[in-house]
């Protein structure tokens, strides 16, 4: 009955590591390829005695560890730098020794699942549970005390007299002809299995649970969720006057801010230049802004016409004489110091769109006031666009 059974190969037990060394590497110099060694632990030098390549494992590895490092810098730094820009403790936005231990352990997360599901899948071509060896004496043998080397029917020079001979030769203590195991046909989604998968998982989460929950950590440990910290507009016992919110020590100046010099001056005696050339997109935010916060009371076109219904005090038209002949410091210093009923717009205003609305001020101002120059340039540039 036996015989009757497809034939895997022919193995054979030794006794030590020096012989199971011996026996690969003869088995191998006598030009066997479909042959396989197994040892109850590790031995040193059997890669070398059976000729294997390198194991290319190692690139995988590699591969997915730089890339874990890569994808987690770079959303730390999109997040941090480009998307949503925060000042935290003074740090730049792009602090990469912050950033370091996140980094680390996205690399080791995608290097190690990379590692074992490549190992599991393209390497060990997934694990074979009716592999022919299992449940044999051979495979006993192997997992206590013993070294086995197995020669596979299919190779191509498989022949079971010579390869016995070229055994005893060797020194074995044992031979063992394995069979194919006839197919038994498991079916993982039975119920009782799924039922014991249930029970079994809520068991361990239950008892986990507890466990580090309730008994490993018992008071004053509490996972942090009662912390002695301040929650933002809220009062606070800690401090005499009860506010939460600290206002910043004098003197403070915020990362990239820099405090305007002629701050509570009613008029600057030597006024700040414009930075700012007044390019196409300039002017674009100079208009966005100048229609937010400053057309409500100057009208959209700076004729002091405000759109409030009365609500405030009209303010001047910004195409008198003196508004037109004010420098662009003048205009920028009422912009952030406020003049009359006009507030102050610096907290809303950074310098940027300050300047660009000046530059917006005076396209209005021009427009409204061109001189026949003007006029005659925009004739001219009207007549070369109806030519093309």
């Amino acid at each position: 009955m036996e015989q009757q059974k497809k034939v895997f190969g022919l193995a054979a037990l030794f006794d030590s590591p020096d012989s199971i060394i011996k026996a690969a590497k003869t088995v191998t110099d006598k030009g066997y390829k479909n042959f396989d060694v197994h040892t109850p632990y590790p031995v040193h030098g059997m890669d070398k005695a059976m000729k294997l390549p390198p194991s290319k494992l190692g690139y995988v590895t590699l591969t997915f560890g730089l890339t874990g490092a890569a994808i987690a810098l770079l959303f730390m730094y999109w997040t941090m730098s480009v998307d949503y820009p925060m000042i935290i403790g003074g740090k730049p936005f792009f602090a990469f020794p912050a950033f370091i231990p996140v980094t680390f352990e996205v690399t080791v997360l995608l290097a190690t699942l990379s590692t074992v599901i490549g190992m599991i899948t393209f390497f060990f071509y997934y694990p074979d549970n009716s592999h022919p060896i299992h449940d044999t004496n051979y495979m006993k043998s192997v997992s206590i005390d013993k070294f086995g080397v197995c020669i596979e029917a299919t190779d191509s020079k498989y022949n079971e007299e010579e390869i016995s001979k070229l055994f005893a030769d060797l020194g074995a203590k044992s031979t063992e002809i394995i069979y194919f195991a006839e197919k038994v046909d498991r079916k993982i989604f039975e119920p009782k299995f799924i039922t014991l998968l249930i029970v079994t998982a809520s068991i361990v989460s239950g008892v986990a649970y507890i466990h580090l929950n309730k008994i490993l950590y018992l008071p004053p440990f509490d996972w942090m969720m009662e912390q002695s910290r301040v929650n933002v507009q809220s009062m606070s016992s800690f401090f005499n006057d009860n506010f939460g919110m600290r206002t910043p020590v004098k003197g403070t100046v915020a990362r990239g801010f820099l405090p305007y010099e002629f701050a509570g001056v009613n008029e600057p005696s030597s006024p700040l230049a414009n930075p700012f050339f007044p390019s196409k997109e300039n002017l674009v935010l100079g208009e966005k802004k100048y229609n937010t916060f400053c057309s409500p009371c100057h009208g959209n076109f700076g004729d002091g016409d405000s759109r409030l219904n009365g609500q405030f005090p009209l303010p001047p038209s910004l195409h008198t004489t003196k508004a037109r002949e004010w420098q662009d410091g003048n205009l920028y210093h009422i912009i952030v110091n406020g003049q009359n009923v006009m507030p102050s717009y610096a907290s809303q205003l950074n310098i940027e769109e300050r300047w660009a609305i000046v530059n917006y001020i005076r396209v209005l101002q021009r427009a409204k006031n061109a001189s026949d120059a003007d006029i005659q340039e925009i004739k001219k540039e009207s007549v070369k666009n109806v030519s093309r």
